[in-house]
């Protein structure tokens, strides 16, 4: 019989196996953490795009919020900057800016915030480290391990996840192709658009191949795919797009209102936004932009290029051009609640199905 009290919750001290994902770029906030944890799951800051102080200051409001374990989600790609084709892609950017009534910024090099993001996590004994696009350095795991703090890579295939393995990581997440947002691919010279297995495949077969726990992600948003998760062999899951309509989260109000709007049929995987594949709601941005033929920069220098936009987009409350990253359980999302009302509505339906 399926037990929700799972070898991932007894490693991270967890009272329920589900972890909040790391949204980066505004919707998993230190508040949003703090009420996972709080309510007894691992809640998850997404910290890949914050600069160093901004990052402290979020840590310690995680800690003066709640005494429970939470995790840090950082990017460790090693992508550099490419804008070798700028003055092509600022072209057909240029129609976004004038009817934002924006100027084009210059553009400076995309911040590498990565290294010192890991340092902070060390010195402020953040629990857990999660990883997205890649692993730690060697030196960094074995730093980790020596302070107590545990790590989980986020992999989109089997190999992925063994690489995560030998590289010492606690657990690993095998992201499905449902999956919001960007996912957690080593390499696009493989993917060019990102591993796209299903997370109905894709996690039994990493159960299979690794001996740490796996946690499931990829289109799991209630109860019902929490213990088809279990069945498949996983201790846990991150669930991201639900989290988006959280009371306690900062997704902007325009963007929750796409995602209750939107269904299974409206996202799609783009690099118009970042340069790097990601599963978004459709926009006017992503179909203008497309419709240019124009190929994006690779990432980060076109997350860089197009923030302008994006932030423009934010203030004007125009969700046509913000980049509104979901998974693909749209309808299973309907409506805003508390973390802590999310986390109890998943349970008492996972409850019901195994007869708990």
């Amino acid at each position: 019989m399926l037990s929700l009290q799972t070898g991932i919750c007894h490693l991270f001290g967890i009272n329920v196996p589900i972890i909040q994902a790391g949204m980066a770029g505004g919707p998993a906030t230190a508040k949003l953490a703090a009420a996972v944890s709080e309510a007894g799951g691992l809640g998850t800051l997404g910290a890949a795009y914050m600069e160093p102080e901004a990052l402290r200051k979020a840590i310690v409001e995680i800690k003066e919020a709640t005494g429970k374990p939470f995790a840090v989600n950082i990017f460790t790609s090693k992508d550099k900057d490419d804008f070798s084709r700028l003055v092509e892609v600022q072209r057909a950017l240029a129609p976004f800016r004038k009817e934002l009534m924006i100027e084009e910024p210059p553009i400076t090099s995309s911040a590498e915030w990565s290294r010192q993001q890991f340092d902070i996590c060390m010195e402020m004994g953040v629990p857990v480290v999660s990883t997205a696009f890649g692993l730690l350095e060697p030196e960094q795991v074995e730093a980790a391990k020596a302070a107590g703090i545990q790590i989980i890579a986020m992999a989109t295939t089997v190999e992925e996840a063994k690489l995560a393995e030998s590289s010492g990581v606690d657990a690993v997440v095998a992201q499905g192709s449902e999956a919001g947002g960007h996912r957690g691919t080593f390499s696009l010279k493989t993917h060019s658009d990102g591993a796209q297995i299903g997370t109905l495949s894709l996690v039994p077969q990493i159960v299979d191949a690794v001996k740490i726990p796996v946690i499931a992600a990829g289109g799991i948003a209630d109860g019902r795919g929490l213990i088809a998760a279990l069945a498949l062999g996983a201790d846990a899951v991150q669930i991201g797009t639900r989290f988006l309509l959280a009371k306690e989260a900062g997704t902007h109000p325009a963007y929750q209102q796409k995602v209750i709007d939107a269904n299974e049929e409206h996202t799609v995987i783009t690099k118009s936004f970042s340069g790097r594949p990601a599963r978004a709601i459709k926009n006017r941005f992503l179909s203008k932009f497309e419709e240019t033929g124009t190929r994006p920069l690779p990432f980060p220098s076109h997350n860089t290029v197009t923030r302008d936009i994006r932030t423009a987009a934010a203030k004007q409350g125009n969700s046509e051009f913000m980049s509104l990253w979901a998974g693909q359980s749209l309808r299973l999302i309907n409506g805003k609640a508390s973390a802590a009302e999310t986390i109890g509505e998943i349970m008492e339906d996972a409850r019901r199905i195994i007869g708990e």
